[in-house]
């Protein structure tokens, strides 16, 4: 084969450092589109962005020339400076080290979209851990509570 093709849907999730402020609820659309612009200037296609002020889940579709450790490494660090530029409250604000990644198959792609789109009415009923630990079961992802949901 001459070529290289690739398709890798992933859905990322990770929460703000335990020890740091939240994103306020009016900035929340401005962060997630910015987390959109830094993953198309990666080379992947950010297909969905959304969250809750505590949290961001991430839908897109991965550059096939770096690891899933560098992609998820240069979101964080890159939002994570920008948001400390727009305002004074966010001098703080920090991502928690680890994450959470997901395969996404082609075929529930749409599903996942509008999960994430709908977080603020999700979490209506549910907690991040609650929805994490759920995440972590359904792929079979073993962990220990006590590291799975600190800084």
């Amino acid at each position: 084969m001459a070529s290289t093709l690739v398709q890798q849907y992933i859905h990322i999730v990770f929460h703000t450092k335990c020890t740091s402020i939240t994103m306020r609820e009016e900035d929340l659309e401005r962060i997630f589109d910015y987390v959109g612009g830094i993953i198309r200037n990666i080379n992947g296609v950010s297909i969905q962005v959304g969250g809750r002020p505590d949290h961001i889940h991430i839908l897109a579709s991965m550059p096939k020339t770096i690891s899933l450790a560098e992609f998820v490494r240069t979101i964080k660090s890159n939002s994570s400076k920008w948001v400390k530029t727009l305002d004074s409250y966010y001098e703080p604000f920090m991502w928690q080290e680890g994450y959470g990644a997901f395969s996404v198959s082609a075929s529930v792609l749409d599903n996942v979209a509008k999960y994430i789109k709908n977080q603020e009415a999700h979490h209506n009923k549910q907690t991040y851990v609650d929805e994490y630990k759920q995440f972590l079961d359904a792929y079979h992802v073993e962990y220990d509570e006590r590291y799975a949901f600190g800084d």
